[in-house]
């Protein structure tokens, strides 16, 4: 048998696992853990109030969801995210070019953003109330601010590495300052500026998260306070597993967008 034959042989026999097969696999470790802790809670190993079992926490879920009370929250606070995350993540795209393309604009503006963004959003939301009340706007300016900074360095830094030879390539070809920006700068950052909206947007959420459980009447941060005031703890349960799924969904629909929009970047099939 010749080497090329050897190696093709050798490639079916260790041929890479299929979709399905890797989807069972992803799904042990949950599903053990969720039959493990429902044994437990059944047992009486663990306690009822602070671990109630899967099955009670979704028996909450179907009663939420079937008296609307839930779904009520869900878009309140879905509406909450897409504003703050739009106003925050464009603001951040804009500094970000801005910076970017002048050096002079970044030493105008980075210290000062880098000095704030060092600042824990939790410091900052007594003051928002203060100014704006406990209405959207505070809620929605909260969240953008969670957004901004993620949105901002990564669009600086993807103009910042662009190859200096394509700037030559554009000076050759007598391209104007917005057509360089068009055609070159934001194609070759577009990498770093979905990677940005992809964190920022993950963000967004404990935006949300801090948002509603510091001064809020609805939303899921809301629900879940007031749950745990009368020590509902499924409703709390249900909460968390209601964020998580979102922003899953919202993460997995990004990463749609980077693949549909980067096909022409060189990947390594791992």
């Amino acid at each position: 048998m010749s080497v090329s034959n050897k190696i093709t042989a050798n490639a079916k026999t260790n041929k890479a696992p299929g979709k399905w097969t890797l989807l069972l696999l992803a799904l042990v470790f949950p599903i053990s853990t969720l039959l493990i802790w429902q044994y437990l809670g059944d047992y009486g190993l663990i306690s009822d109030l602070l671990f109630p079992t899967p099955y009670t926490i979704g028996i909450t879920f179907m009663n939420l969801a079937k008296s609307g009370f839930l779904w009520e929250h869900v878009s309140i606070s879905l509406w909450r995210v897409l504003t703050g995350f739009l106003i925050g993540g464009s603001l951040g795209f804009l500094f970000g070019i801005a910076v970017g393309l002048f050096r002079r604009t970044e030493r105008l503006l980075d210290p000062t953003i880098q000095m704030i963004r060092m600042i824990p959003s939790l410091a900052i939301v007594p003051l928002f109330v203060l100014w704006f009340g406990i209405g959207e706007l505070s809620k929605t300016l909260i969240i953008a601010e969670a957004t901004f900074f993620q949105l901002y360095i990564n669009t600086f830094l993807g103009i910042r590495n662009v190859n200096n030879k394509l700037f030559e390539v554009t000076y050759v070809l007598g391209y104007s300052r917005f057509k360089q920006i068009i055609h070159l700068v934001l194609p070759a950052a577009l990498p770093n500026i979905l990677l940005g909206v992809r964190i920022s947007f993950g963000i967004s959420w404990l935006g949300l998260v801090v948002a509603e459980l510091i001064a809020s009447t609805s939303g899921i941060g809301y629900m879940m306070s007031d749950a745990r005031q009368f020590a509902d703890t499924p409703v709390v349960f249900v909460g968390i597993i209601l964020l998580g799924i979102l922003g899953l969904t919202a993460d997995s629909l990004i990463r749609l967008l980077q693949q549909k929009l980067l096909r022409w970047q060189a990947t390594i099939n791992r």
